[in-house]
């Protein structure tokens, strides 16, 4: 018998959260199989089987479990059983003919069982009553287990009974998993421990598109990734973070540590979230390298491969709200990072060149910092950096020959 323990996802992680099995108590298991989800403070990883055999679930999904524990057993000396496929198959069917015969459709719904809280008005709803003096025993109430609402109390008035409520009400609640708990105490304690402001500038965005209208054919045809913004962001911000060393910096108690490289984390929606993954050492990387770490590491992300190692350690932050259509947002630092630069989405403007009213494809761009040892100066000069560099890319950041920078 096999005892499967929760192994290490990285430095300083203690204990993890048991998200979701994806196996039943009595499968029979493959080894490598992903038999679980677990979450951690820092991303959510899969738990693959150690051996083939029949599994035995020792922890419940929601169960935090520390490292090392044993959440599992496989007897690794039972045989595969034959033809085990086709009874999970036809499970779902029986399933669901069993629940038909329960609940006919014609059949009204029944009563919900009285609770605790039936009849019971919450504070807010329980003032508006008292003001009313309506006693709460005349109010039906529409919130969970038939608890009063405010907005019951204040619909309800003594001529005319209880106003009609259409449509379907309903509500739902599921726990938070590890990792989102993680993240709401580090955003709250970002706006609690740091001094963070925020200022803003705008970007013309011509010169980029005339760029890859140009060479993007050609780019994918020759390096098999596409030619985004995401590069041009990213080598005008390490190029901003060399002319101003104090936004690639970070505190640690009561000294500021600076950083001769930019590890850049890149924010990417997946679906357990937004996870940061880092692109290392990205003042080294050319255009092609940028464009081609950031789509393997959102592939990992989408996959839920990403690991908590390509996660952490990131010196510097950009962010695209731009993808979902914001148009304008003031993105929270990134701890214990000092920085963190939001894009947004293009859209055609008027704008004046050379005394002239033109339409230009034009982006805010934003860049929260941490007060405590960012001026304003540094600030304004990083972000006035990246404007200059992403408004004449061909120049400012490929040295005059697109074709040589894009490795064409």
């Amino acid at each position: 018998m096999l005892e499967m323990k929760v192994p290490s996802p990285g430095e300083s992680i203690t204990e993890v959260e048991i998200a979701t099995w994806l196996v039943k108590d009595g499968d029979y298991v493959e080894k490598d199989q992903a038999i679980a989800e677990v979450d951690s403070d820092k991303a959510t990883l899969e738990l693959p089987a150690e051996e083939s055999g029949i599994i035995t679930l020792k922890a419940e999904e929601g169960d935090v479990v520390e490292v090392g524990q044993v959440v599992c057993l496989i007897d690794t000396s039972a045989a595969k059983p034959e033809g085990a496929a086709a009874p999970a198959a036809e499970a779902p069917k029986a399933e669901v003919k069993e629940e038909v015969k329960a609940s006919p459709a014609p059949a009204a719904p029944a009563a919900p069982a009285p609770t605790y809280a039936t009849g019971t008005p919450s504070p807010a709803a329980k003032k508006v009553l008292d003001e009313k003096g309506v006693d709460a025993a005349q109010v039906a109430g529409t919130g969970r287990d038939g608890r009063i609402t405010q907005a019951d109390a204040v619909r309800y008035t003594p001529a005319m009974g209880q106003a009609p409520v259409s449509g379907v009400r309903s509500s739902s609640e599921k726990k938070l998993s590890s990792l989102r708990r993680k993240i709401a105490q580090r955003l709250v304690s970002v706006k609690n421990e740091t001094a963070m402001l925020t200022t803003f500038n705008e970007v013309d965005m011509s010169a980029i598109f005339a760029l890859r209208n140009e060479y993007k054919d050609e780019f994918k045809a020759k390096h098999g990734v596409g030619l985004g913004f995401m590069s041009f962001f990213t080598k005008a911000v390490t190029r901003a973070l060399e002319l101003y060393p104090d936004v690639n910096s970070m505190i640690d108690g009561d000294y500021q540590v600076k950083f001769d490289y930019s590890d850049v984390s890149v924010a990417v929606s997946g679906p357990k979230g937004l996870m940061v993954p880092v692109v290392r050492n990205a003042e080294n990387l050319t255009f092609r390298g940028v464009e081609q770490s950031i789509k393997d590491l959102a592939i990992k992300v989408r996959d839920g491969k990403i690991t908590v190692d390509e996660m952490t350690g990131g010196t510097f932050t950009i962010t695209n709200g731009g993808v979902f259509g914001s148009m304008m947002s003031t993105p929270i630092i990134n701890p214990p990072q000092s920085g963190i630069l939001g894009m947004h989405n293009i859209v055609e403007r008027p704008v004046v060149k050379n005394g002239q009213i033109v339409i230009a494809p034009m982006m805010y761009v934003a860049l929260s910092y941490d007060h405590r040892i960012i001026d304003g100066r540094e600030s304004v000069g990083f972000l006035v950096a990246v404007k200059e560099a992403c408004e004449d890319p061909l120049n400012v950041l490929m040295g005059g020959d697109a074709r040589k920078a894009l490795e064409l």
